[in-house]
């Protein structure tokens, strides 16, 4: 088996971990930081904005059974791409909207994916998401993997993250 690897970052990464579990062909989802100056960061300093790093999922797929275009268009469906460091009320640089490329191919992939997203029309605001060579990622601490399984019932689960997973479940046909 082939395996490829992408990070993303679009808002809290309780939201994309939970959607992307479900994408058939996604091998692993690893909630973690990147993009920042701090090593090691943990939670409480992203927080607050100053370490520089972003929420962001790691993800190791199987370029087989789901393609490099087809996370992007669930990335593009789950987030508010024209917003700068915000995602709903989630607000400071750790919520932008960040595509982290493992390498030179995969960033002139991900490039011209945005550049023909820019050009379709599709958003009405400027996409604002920054496309650039994968940095460290740092892993969140444990009780942020898998974070809307484990926690379906706290109030952010049932707000925020529960209807991206719908509307991806939807996306993929995964609902009746």
């Amino acid at each position: 088996m082939t395996t490829a690897t992408l990070i993303l970052g679009g808002g809290c990464f309780w939201c994309l971990d939970a959607v992307f579990r479900q994408v058939p062909g996604v091998i692993e989802c690893q909630s973690g930081y990147a993009g920042g100056a701090r090593p090691n960061p943990n939670y409480e300093q992203i927080c607050t904005g100053a370490t520089g790093h972003a929420e962001v999922v790691r993800l190791h797929y199987d370029p087989d059974i789901v393609s490099l275009q087809q996370l992007l268009d669930i990335f593009f469906v789950i987030h508010d791409p024209t917003t700068l460091n915000r995602q709903g009320h989630d607000v400071g640089t750790q919520y932008r909207s960040v595509i982290y490329c493992v390498d030179d191919p995969q960033r002139a992939d991900v490039t011209a994916y945005v550049d023909a997203l820019r050009a379709s029309g599709r958003f009405t605001a400027p996409i604002v998401t920054e496309v650039a060579p994968a940095p460290v990622f740092w892993p969140a601490e444990d009780y942020h993997q898998d974070y809307f399984r484990k926690n379906p019932g706290q109030g952010y689960c049932m707000a925020v993250v529960a209807p991206k997973v719908r509307k991806v479940q939807d996306y993929l046909g995964q609902r009746g």
